[in-house]
């Protein structure tokens, strides 16, 4: 089955076609969903929510773009509304103190693999997590995680500030040892 007619049969719910889908795209939305998880058990709960919230949601997919794309909209916020779900404090210090002067070196996390990174992500608190994983895995501006978590543009600044910090020092200690 072609990925087009894939989606076409999905939205009339075909679970033949649905599970070709989840099939396809299953390994690389799971991947997404390790990075917001605390562990692997956290990360098949999101993805579990998630295709759910997919399946559900595919016939207002319109074609434009692509699904996999959109799909991974709908699963970082499947992942949002979980973390919201059963965690509740996220761990936010609002400061004035930290502006965009903080310039940090985005070179020692692009040398990082795939595991390594998302095994060093998965250990930051919930909060610089999930900042993180918005701002320099999947490209929001800090206005728009503002408003998808609802805090101030100087939260997700001053989170993203502190995430990165908080891995360089994993990092440093992992030198180390």
């Amino acid at each position: 089955m072609d990925l087009n007619e894939a989606i076409r049969q999905a939205k009339l719910g075909n679970a033949l076609a649905q599970k070709h889908l989840y099939e396809q795209y299953k390994v690389s939305l799971f991947v997404v969903c390790l990075r917001y998880g605390r562990d692997r058990s956290e990360a098949e709960d999101i993805l579990q929510e998630g295709f759910i919230n997919i399946f559900k949601s595919l016939p207002q997919y319109t074609g434009e773009g692509a699904v996999g794309h959109w799909m991974r909209k709908v699963m970082v916020n499947a992942a949002l509304q979980y973390l919201r779900k059963w965690k509740r404090e996220w761990h936010y210090l609002d400061s004035e103190d930290y502006e965009t002067a903080f310039q940090t070196n985005e070179e020692v996390f692009q040398k990082l693999g795939l595991e390594e990174l998302t095994r060093l992500i998965q250990q930051l608190p919930m909060g610089y997590r999930v900042v993180f994983n918005l701002y320099v895995i999947e490209g929001y501006a800090h206005k728009e995680i503002a408003e998808l978590l609802g805090v101030s543009i100087n939260t997700s600044k001053t989170q993203l500030f502190k995430a990165k910090a908080a891995l360089r020092k994993q990092l440093g200690q992992q030198s180390l040892t």
